[in-house]
Order: structure tokens, then C-alpha cells, then sequence
């Protein structure tokens, strides 16, 4: 059996890549590792960390297709984030102008949990943690 050792990284192709770094950088507070251009592919690479740990990459293609994420289809159905306060997150991302949803109860855990979504539609959720 092959052992994973965790998550290295999640890849995002955005639309709009001014309007994307700026949502994970000043919105979600992603810290910017690394930016490239790759001009042979009209392309941008940005890696992006939490806590300086790398997590994201985020890339601009020119005129990438729409993906559906309502209804859910298959593959991947949210990127989650955790947060020590799920109600001063929610009046954050309500005053930085994002459309939030209520805030839930996990009947599993018993955690609170809220969905709002990316430039592009991306679901993305803030689950609270201790």
C-alpha cells in the first residue's frame, strides 16, 4: 500500500487572475510564494500558502471553460478552510462585499460551518475549529 504523507497542494484555474489574487491574497489572506509568467502558455502561476505552508496554486489560462458546480456534479465538491470564529469570518467576507450563506450546524460534529464562493463560482467553505 503507497503511504501519502498529506495534501502538497490544490490547483485553481481562475477566469479573471487580477480578480482571483486579489480574492486569496487580501480577501483570504494567502501569502504569495511565488508568481510566474510563463509565456509560451499566456499563462500565470501563482503559489499561494497558509501559515507559510504552500496549498494553493492558482493559474490563468486564456478563455478556460465553464465548470458546473450547481447542481453538484461529480468530482471535487468544495475547498474548505478552517477558522476560530465562524461569526466574525461571516461579517468579514459580508463587508469585503461576498454573498455568504447562513451559517450551519454540522449534526455530525457539532461544528459550525458557512459556503460562499470564489470569483469564478468555486464553492469554498469556512468550517470552525478550536
Amino acid at each position: 500500500m503507497m503511504k501519502l504523507k498529506g495534501v502538497h497542494h490544490i490547483a485553481i484555474i481562475c477566469g479573471d487572475y487580477a480578480q482571483s489574487k486579489d480574492f486569496y491574497t487580501r480577501i483570504l489572506g494567502l501569502e504569495i510564494l511565488q508568481e510566474v509568467y510563463r509565456e509560451s502558455r499566456d499563462s500565470y502561476k501563482l503559489d499561494l500558502a497558509l501559515e507559510g505552508r504552500y496549498i494553493i496554486e492558482l493559474f490563468s489560462f486564456p478563455e478556460p471553460p465553464e465548470r458546473l458546480s450547481r447542481p453538484e456534479a461529480k468530482g471535487l465538491r468544495h475547498l474548505a478552510f478552517g477558522v476560530g470564529d465562524i461569526e466574525e469570518a461571516a461579517r468579514y467576507l459580508k463587508a469585503e462585499g461576498l454573498c455568504v450563506e447562513d451559517i450551519r450546524m454540522d449534526q455530525l460534529t457539532g461544528r459550525r460551518f458557512l459556503f460562499f464562493q470564489d470569483p469564478d463560482g468555486l464553492p469554498l467553505e469556512l468550517y470552525e475549529v478550536d
